[in-house]
């Protein structure tokens, strides 16, 4: 038995918990607000984020950071992006010992455009933490808490490390992969975001499954197109916290960013969107750091470039998908223009 700290009772956060506490292991699951701590120790429920799902009385929660990680060799940080240098900040000084440091946010920086095992490397000391894994894959929170089949990914630079995370996880219901790939797997979980926003504003348009289906599969080549000009195996793209994910973060009412996508769609204002749906948005953060992360690394991104322009600057959702539409001709693989001239030449 392990005994892991859950930094983040949102809905992912109070979802994982809940396959660490089917495993036995001894879960100490910290948020901010005293009457929701005081609701998951007395009721064993998270009604807010996960209505409906009772939780196992092994889930014991805590409002003090300081208890919640006493004696702790592994934190499991489920915060959203913006908010994960507070929380390290917060978090380093109550560690006794080096720690385990799992994370499970699917964003990017907008400030610095860092992916969060870039953050946890610069706020947490080398003598602070063992090592730093990444936890993700195409894994609803409502369906993760219904202990429906879930398959997902854990990635670190040191193998051991990750086949631990994977076996603190893995049971008959959250099966669990490995893979080296850290810069693959966070960027897959961060960018589909982006591509599940623009899948919600095509079906808030009424476009089909046509429609749909361009987008993702286009969406996956941009997504690729970013990761292996940042030194990401291209696989990766192939896999769970690829194709895997976009899949189900854009066809899924469950999807945060699918639903404002599908409000923005049908005409409501951004702001307005961000304050009906009362939970963190990663997609609309990340739409920024992508953008000016595609400027700097010199790589094209269309519809990327198009949503920001939607959510930032004012323009109409269907015009975009209208010059989208209108772009010059091209080949679908990217390499086969360059493939084509070796061919003649020899």
């Amino acid at each position: 038995m392990e005994k892991v700290a859950v930094i983040g009772a949102g809905s992912w956060g109070t979802a994982l918990a809940l396959v660490l506490a089917d495993n036995g292991h001894d879960v100490r699951l910290w948020g901010r607000r005293p009457e929701q701590i005081e609701e998951i120790n007395t009721i064993h429920t998270n009604e807010k984020y996960l209505p409906g799902v009772v939780l196992p009385e092994e889930i014991v929660g805590y409002h003090r950071l300081k208890e919640a990680v006493e004696g702790v060799r592994t934190v499991l940080l489920v915060a959203p992006t913006k908010a994960m240098r507070d929380v390290l900040r917060d978090l380093v000084p109550l560690l006794d010992e080096p720690v385990t440091l799992i994370h499970a946010s699917k964003g990017i920086e907008p400030e610095t455009y860092k992916r969060v095992s870039e953050i946890i490397e610069e706020e947490v000391p080398a003598e602070k933490r063992r090592s730093i894994v990444v936890l993700s894959g195409p894994s609803h929170a409502e369906e993760v808490s219904l202990r429906q089949p879930t398959t997902v990914t854990v990635s670190s630079s040191v193998i051991e490390e990750a086949e631990f995370v994977q076996d603190l996880f893995i049971n008959q219901n959250f099966r669990v992969y490995t893979n080296p790939d850290i810069v693959g797997v966070e960027l897959g979980g961060a960018l589909k975001n982006i591509i599940a926003l623009g899948a919600g504003m095509s079906d808030g348009l009424g476009y089909g499954d046509n429609a749909k289906a361009a987008l993702i599969t286009r969406g996956l080549a941009e997504i690729a197109r970013l990761g292996t000009k940042m030194g990401a195996n291209p696989l990766t793209f192939s896999g769970l916290t690829g194709i895997g994910d976009l899949i189900v973060t854009c066809t899924s009412v469950h999807s945060r960013n699918w639903r404002a996508g599908n409000m923005l769609g049908k005409g409501e204002a951004l702001d307005d969107v961000l304050k009906k749906m009362g939970m963190v948005v990663e997609g609309v953060r990340t739409t920024k750091a992508a953008y000016q992360l595609a400027k700097q690394e010199q790589v094209e991104m269309p519809i990327t470039s198009v949503l920001h322009d939607v959510l930032f600057d004012g323009k109409d959702a269907k015009e975009a998908v209208d010059e989208l539409m209108k772009r010059s001709r091209t080949h679908e693989v990217e390499d086969v223009s360059s493939l084509i001239s070796e061919g003649l030449a020899e």
